[in-house]
């Protein structure tokens, strides 16, 4: 379903509906963005680029939250509105019974890709 490290993670979510809800956007990425190399760090699934930090989720009790960086969150304000998605700098919280937009998804992770092109830290 999605590349190991990401298989140990999902196992944690006791919810099946919610780790199947996580496991499929984890997949999406990885069969979207193939370049992108999956990692646990903070005991959270992202993925990076070239040693950089591109895009990472975590669970709570009441929904999913995306971080990719404050910047792309705060370059892509008006889509992640019209998502109906709430955020703060940080994070986008995806409720778990919302929809994912896989298509902002894509917006903020080819941001991400395109903005740190390059780029040796790990945090922008």
């Amino acid at each position: 379903m999605t590349r190991q490290p990401f298989e140990e993670y999902l196992k944690g979510i006791d919810n099946l509906e919610h780790r199947e809800k996580v496991a499929t956007i984890l997949h999406w990425i990885m069969e979207e963005f193939p370049e992108l190399e999956p990692v646990i760090k903070w005991n959270q699934p992202m993925v990076t680029h070239n040693g950089t930090y591109i895009f990472g989720l975590s669970v709570s009790k009441q929904h999913i939250s995306v971080s990719p960086e404050v910047a792309t969150i705060k370059q892509f304000k008006e889509d992640i509105e019209k998502s109906g998605y709430s955020y703060t700098d940080n994070i986008i919280r995806i409720k778990w019974k919302e929809t994912i937009d896989y298509d902002l998804i894509r917006k903020l992770i080819t941001f991400q890709m395109e903005e740190k092109a390059g780029f040796t830290k790990f945090w922008r």
